[in-house]
């Protein structure tokens, strides 16, 4: 069974702070928006928290040609105006979730087929009831399915036992994929450029000894600790303070650092790389260069940091294992990156600020 997780709706009408309750409370990752006229309009999870605070923090910096250009984002600003804002305002602002739906009987040919063009979830319709879902299959549960298979198959052990070298990813040795902030600047900013970006973690380089990678960041861990807190003083809070904030209570029974590394290497094998991916809980892995490589001329000179590699990657390869057509991990990103830089070729900034 590769549903992993439980349908748990929440009303369209509901305010942001409510569902930002109830995300936490249940421990899902997204919650189904329903509306009591057409059923589920959409998800709501981390990455659509990540960019509502992100636009509450800049709310009063925005442009009116922006807010023109973000018919979104502009009723957001005025919903918060008048009180809270409701969810269903809010719902994909990351540009994140598609309502993806399959079948009930779908295989795992159809799931590659969603997730290989940038789905992260899909729901899976109820026979029965084609108007209401069984629950959630994840990108990740599609990806620790095929880690089993392909330790218990001989052929796919073989096939998944080479360096990610091998499968000609691009993203590898692209340094222009990698989304990072200084240890040294605030956590607001390294939410915004992961709203900006599309992304759901940011590298995090040391300001000190050359802008060498020492963690990273994902929404769904910012947001657990920033939610919480009563304090806005936690969104100027440099990342580095904020890393130790994270990784104080993973080592306080024991003494041993827990906080999970986010990074290969390009000579790791994909079998290694599918490991990491579900272990850390993250979509993304930012890929390290060797001592011995030489950095692409793209690539910061001191920086060790060389590239990503994602689920959507990763699964793709399977997809085209499968003769899965279309094959297109990049088209989800293309669409958040045109939207972003439209709204910067207008000639408007759009500050941050905190208030």
């Amino acid at each position: 069974d590769l549903i992993d997780v439980n349908i748990v709706s929440v009303d369209a009408t509901s305010s942001v702070e409510d569902a930002c309750a109830k995300l936490l409370e249940a421990d899902v990752p997204c919650l189904l928006v329903e509306d009591s006229v057409s059923d589920f309009t959409g998800l709501f999870d981390f990455a659509d928290i990540n960019a509502f605070l992100t636009v509450a923090a800049s709310s009063h910096g925005y442009h009116p040609d922006y807010l023109e250009m973000h018919p979104q984002i502009a009723q957001i600003v005025s919903a918060a105006r008048n009180g809270p804002v409701s969810v269903s305002l809010v719902s994909n602002l990351s540009e994140k979730n598609p309502l993806e739906t399959v079948p009930y009987d779908a295989n795992i040919i159809s799931l590659l087929e969603a997730f290989c063009r940038g789905a992260h979830r899909a729901l899976v319709r109820n026979a029965s009831s084609p108007g209401q879902f069984l629950g959630i299959v994840t990108d990740k549960k599609l990806l620790s399915w095929i880690f089993t298979h392909a330790q218990s198959t001989p052929a796919l052990a073989e096939y998944a036992s080479y360096a990610l070298d091998v499968y000609a990813l691009p993203s590898l040795h692209i340094y222009s994929l990698v989304v990072s902030c200084s240890s040294n600047e605030p956590v607001i900013e390294a939410m915004k450029k992961m709203s900006d970006e599309g992304v759901s973690s940011i590298a995090v380089l040391d300001s000190h000894i050359s802008g060498t990678y020492i963690s990273a960041l994902c929404s769904s861990t910012l947001n657990v600790i920033v939610l919480p807190s009563e304090s806005k003083q936690i969104l100027s809070m440099p990342l580095h303070q904020f890393i130790s904030l994270i990784k104080s209570p993973a080592g306080s029974t024991d003494g041993e650092d827990r906080y999970p590394v986010y990074a290969v290497s390009s000579t790791s094998t994909l079998l290694h790389t599918m490991e990491k991916l579900i272990a850390t809980n993250a979509h993304r892995l930012f890929v390290t260069r060797n001592s011995s490589t030489t950095p692409s001329p793209t690539s910061s000179v001191s920086s060790n940091l060389c590239g990503i590699v994602s689920m959507i990657d990763v699964l793709s390869i399977f997809a085209r294992l499968a003769n899965v057509p279309d094959v297109d991990p990049t088209i989800m990103k293309q669409l958040r990156r045109r939207s972003s830089s439209s709204s910067h070729s207008s000639g408007k900034s759009r500050p941050v600020s905190i208030s």
